[in-house]
């Protein structure tokens, strides 16, 4: 369930909809789990394991709104834009 370059890094990308959650790793997603929050635990398990063998660790999870870390989300305006 991890992707391990030459670099020593593991990377998990946690795909889906509610009920269809997939944690994506080597660009093959892995089983289905009912929430993002149990895939999240099973990359998060996955990663464990990953940082014990002295990998560079990264989990990548969408937000509520789909947007990815990093990306901005044009969809939603904060308090103080009201």
């Amino acid at each position: 369930m991890q992707t391990q370059d030459a670099t020593g890094s593991a990377t998990y990308v946690l795909r889906g909809s509610e009920g269809a959650w997939q944690v994506e790793t080597d660009g093959e997603a892995g089983m289905a789990y009912a929430s993002k929050e149990a895939a999240f635990e099973a990359a998060v398990a996955a990663a464990t394991n990953a940082i014990r063998d002295g990998y560079d660790v990264t989990i990548t999870v969408p937000g509520a709104g789909g947007s990815m870390l990093g990306v901005e989300d044009t969809a939603r305006q904060s308090p103080a834009e009201g």
